[in-house]
């Protein structure tokens, strides 16, 4: 008997008892929606992870600091957990690092007209800026090596500025690129009204050092770190934390080996990003990523999955016993069928393989409707019950992400497969039963 003919049979089988049949193929059909609804639901889950955790920070991003100690260890070449030139050079050197740069970091007050804001100004390498894929605005640029006391600004920086001499809130954020002239200084007083000070309270004031500059562009990402400081040349930054320390009078002592206190290394491939973390960790670095969260937020998604997945495998369990019992009624119900092929001489084999096909088509069958109706499923997930949806699983550590329910293209065929494997299975004792069946037993019976 050839394929085709084997094949042809199957469906005519399977067709003569259609209610069993259909039954049977509902049992898979619900099982393997069950499975990849389920599923689905974690895929969903980690990609909201994901997104929670990107609007936190950049993914690629990791922070490096020092060890914290102190002295003379702080300033030798080869001490561990020091960020010095040697070190930064080391983390350009690992596999998967696309750029890295120290970090000098300063409170400052910028004041645009009358307007005052008071943030966090990062010195870093103007360089790096384009390798760590940081994108401006419209109409203005990243830094460059040429920029001095140019800065680039948060996306958020701009909505801080306001009159420090007035009690209303204008609300609006600073147009910082049509601002004519910036100030930049450590004084955090600036632009204030003068206050009625005594003789010796006047003897003691600081004179900062102003420094005159504009803004060369505003980053486009409204959420992650960058948005909440400004960027400018690590070299000037240099110079006026410098000045600072001077007019403060404070120590400012070096044994001229320059450390840092803060580094920024950007991960190619955030996959990498744990790895990376961990080799920095062993050199007696201090590290943070937001790709920390991350990892552990994708345990606790797997583990969802891995729970939902576990009570839709119950149910294609159910439904593998639903297939086997099909198969053997069909054995009770064709032994006279059976043992007239094997008296006109039918291969033992392909009485195997018949059972074996049915079965499998069964499996198959209801693996492709489930899968259909898992995307109907699906979709309904995404769009008319999502707001539901998205409450419910809040209270399991989820989120709102763009979709509750994902199912890759390899769950789909993983999905039919399976359910086909688990048909082909179900069919084995039936079909190896019917494979021993004696002719004559069989025609007696009859």
């Amino acid at each position: 008997m050839n394929n085709r003919d084997l094949v042809d049979l199957c469906f005519r089988n399977l067709l003569r008892r259609r209610t069993r049949t259909l039954l049977a193929v509902v049992g898979v059909v619900v099982g393997t929606c069950a499975i990849v609804v389920m599923m689905s639901i974690g895929f969903g889950l980690s990609d909201s992870y994901q997104e929670q955790i990107e609007s936190y920070g950049n993914l690629h991003m990791i922070t490096v600091m020092s060890n914290g100690g102190g002295g003379m260890m702080q300033q030798m070449q080869d001490a561990k957990g020091v960020i010095n030139d040697k070190a930064l050079k080391d983390m350009e050197k690992m596999k998967g690092v696309g750029a890295v740069t120290p970090v000098v970091s300063e409170y400052l007050t910028i004041g645009a007209g009358k307007k005052i804001a008071q943030t966090q100004v990062m010195g870093i390498r103007p360089e790096v800026l384009e390798k760590f894929n940081y994108k401006v605005l419209d109409g203005g640029r990243l830094l460059n090596g040429t920029d001095k006391y140019e800065l680039l600004f948060g996306n958020q920086v701009p909505n801080w500025f306001q009159d420090p001499n007035s009690n209303e809130w204008s609300g609006e954020a600073l147009d910082v690129m049509s601002a004519k002239k910036i100030i930049i200084t450590g004084d955090d007083t600036y632009g204030q009204k003068k206050q009625n000070n005594s003789e010796g309270q006047d003897s003691q004031k600081i004179d900062y050092k102003e420094y005159e500059t504009r803004a060369v562009g505003v980053l486009e990402n409204p959420d992650d770190d960058s948005a909440y400081c400004v960027y400018m040349n690590i070299t000037a930054l240099e110079d006026i934390s410098k000045e600072l320390k001077k007019v403060r009078k404070e120590n400012t002592f070096s044994t001229g080996t320059k450390t840092y206190d803060q580094a920024l290394v950007y991960v190619t491939d955030i996959n990498d990003s744990a790895d990376i973390s961990e080799q920095l960790r062993e050199q007696g670095f201090q590290t943070y990523s937001p790709s920390d969260w991350l990892e552990s937020m994708k345990d606790t998604a797997k583990m969802i999955q891995g729970i939902l997945g576990g009570i839709g495998g119950i149910s294609l369990l159910v439904a593998a016993l639903g297939i086997t019992n099909t198969m053997i009624m069909s054995i009770y119900e064709r032994t006279k069928e059976i043992g007239v092929m094997k008296v006109i001489g039918a291969n033992l084999r392909d009485i195997r393989k018949m059972f074996l096909l049915e079965a499998g088509l069964i499996g198959f069958i209801g693996g492709v409707v489930g899968l259909i109706f898992s995307v109907i499923v699906s979709l309904l997930m995404n769009t008319v019950l999502k707001d539901i949806i998205s409450i419910a699983l809040n209270t399991m550590g989820g989120g709102y992400g763009a979709s509750i329910s994902k199912i890759p293209a390899w769950l789909g065929f993983a999905a039919v497969a399976f359910a086909t494997v688990i048909g082909v299975v179900s069919g084995y004792y039936p079909a190896k039963r019917a494979m021993n069946l004696s002719a004559l037993e069989s025609l007696r019976n009859e």
